[in-house]
This record gives structure tokens, C-alpha cells and sequence, in this order.
């Protein structure tokens, strides 16, 4: 893993936990799929809660704690438009609701329930882990672009394994998505141009970031629905999401499998 302003090594990531096939080879320049002749990205760069963690429960079931317990009242459709969204931004949300609380306090509320949730139980999404070990086999390196911040992460790598190559959290940049800026800082950490990665996301607010930041972009549902929009590949489940799948989008292909 690297953290922000961090030298990348060279080695590929590691095989998540578990994984029993051969060890990833080091990243290779536009590595080709065993099935197809179509190049695979520089590298991918997922989106974490509700992309590979279905952590949004977790999220929803902490504002509605924190909002009835200082007399507001908070609706799943509230909840629903905070998916994806910059942590302070939610927080301000939340004072609007009845939360007298400073805005990163409340945040930090927030996430001490979502840690305590992911530590009693890991809540992978379908083929999220399937496709990690896929891309470190091919020698494809991922980064990690979250707006959780660097805390929570951390309890989330560690099981995870050491899977990706780069981390950018929302407590490492200035503006949350849907601006670019993260997924902008993920492949420069990496080293590879932003055109030449491939983003996974789940919320529109995400989508757009990754749209916006040059990125192929594939949108995958959890907790909101993925809505058309021009250039987005879709997928209703990662279990649906191959190497062949990556190298298509990564060469062009705007893939609706849903």
C-alpha cells in the first residue's frame, strides 16, 4: 500500500487472502488477457464502500442513530442521497437534520459505528474479491479511491490483504468526489496515465468522478441505482465482471450488462 506523497514500489500487489493461484507478476504495460488479444489497463482504480465492501448499512444505520438521538428525524431517502459523498459534506447534512454537533465530530461518530460494524463482520460484495485476484494474477495493480476516510480503510485492508498498490482516502484530499481530484492523485501515485486506468464505482456521485477525472469508467449497483449516462459501462453485479470485461472497457467497449 502507499499513502499519499509515498514512493510506489515496483512489484505488483499481492494476491488478496486466500488466494491460491500463481503470484502476480510484476505490472506489465498494457498486459494482454489469456482469452483475448485486447489489452488490459495500467491499472484499476475501485471505489470502496458499496463497491468492494457493502458497508452502506452500516453508513445508514449510524445517521439514524446519531439523528434520533438528538430528536431529528432521518428518511432512507435522506440516507440514500449521502452515498458516495464527501464525509463533511454528509456531516453538515446531518446538523441540518438536528445533529448539534461540529461537523467533524460527527464524522467521526459516524465512523467509529461503521468500523465497529465491518469489525464484527466484513460484508464483501459478490466477486469483488474474485476480481482483485484476477487483476493482481494478470500483473494489473489497483489503487484504492474512497471518501471514507484513512481509519476505516485501514480496518478494511486489514482484510483484505495488501491488495492494492495505492490508497487515496478522503481525509488525503482538498475536494471529495464527485470533483476528479482523487482518482487524479491514485494514478499519479501509481504512475500511469488517468486515461490508460479503468475506475469501478457504485454512486452517482462517484461515477461522476471518475467519468470526470479521463477514466473508463464502469458503474456497478449496491445501495442506489446506476442510471445511463454516456461513456459509463454497467454491470448489476462484479460477479458479472471478467478480465475480458476490463479489457473491453479499457479499449473503448461502453458495456451495459445490467
Amino acid at each position: 500500500m502507499v499513502r499519499a506523497g509515498g514512493q510506489v514500489p515496483r512489484p505488483g500487489p499481492a494476491p488478496p487472502v486466500g488466494w491460491t493461484g500463481p503470484r502476480p507478476r510484476r505490472p506489465l504495460e498494457h498486459a494482454l488477457t489469456a482469452t483475448t488479444d485486447l489489452a488490459l489497463p495500467a491499472a484499476v482504480l475501485w471505489d470502496m464502500d458499496g463497491t468492494i465492501v457493502d458497508t452502506e448499512p452500516y453508513w445508514i444505520a449510524a445517521e439514524h442513530e446519531l439523528v434520533e438521538s438528538h430528536g431529528g428525524r432521518w428518511s432512507h431517502e435522506q440516507a440514500l442521497q449521502l452515498v458516495g459523498s464527501p464525509l463533511l459534506g454528509s456531516a453538515r447534512l446531518l446538523q441540518e437534520a438536528g445533529v448539534a454537533m461540529p461537523a467533524e465530530e460527527i464524522v467521526e461518530r459516524l465512523i467509529d459505528r461503521v468500523v465497529a460494524g465491518i469489525q464484527r463482520h466484513m460484508p464483501w460484495r459478490p466477486g469483488a474479491r474474485e476480481l482483485l485476484a484476477a487483476l493482481a494474477g494478470a500483473g494489473v495493480p489497483c489503487a484504492l479511491v474512497t471518501m471514507s476516510y484513512r481509519r476505516l480503510v485501514k480496518v478494511v485492508l486489514a482484510g483484505a490483504g495488501d491488495v492494492f498498490l495505492a490508497v487515496v482516502a478522503g481525509d488525503d484530499v482538498t475536494h471529495g468526489k464527485p470533483h476528479p481530484e482523487a482518482y487524479l492523485a491514485a494514478a499519479d501515485l501509481i504512475g500511469v496515465p488517468i486515461e490508460d486506468c479503468v475506475a469501478i464505482e457504485d454512486s452517482p456521485t462517484g461515477i461522476a468522478a471518475a467519468l470526470a477525472s479521463g477514466a473508463r469508467t464502469l458503474g456497478v449497483e449496491s445501495a442506489v441505482p446506476v442510471p445511463r449516462t454516456p461513456g459509463l459501462s454497467r454491470a448489476r453485479s462484479l460477479e458479472q465482471v471478467t478480465l475480458r470485461t476490463i479489457a473491453r472497457i479499457h479499449g473503448g467497449a461502453v458495456l451495459d450488462l445490467s
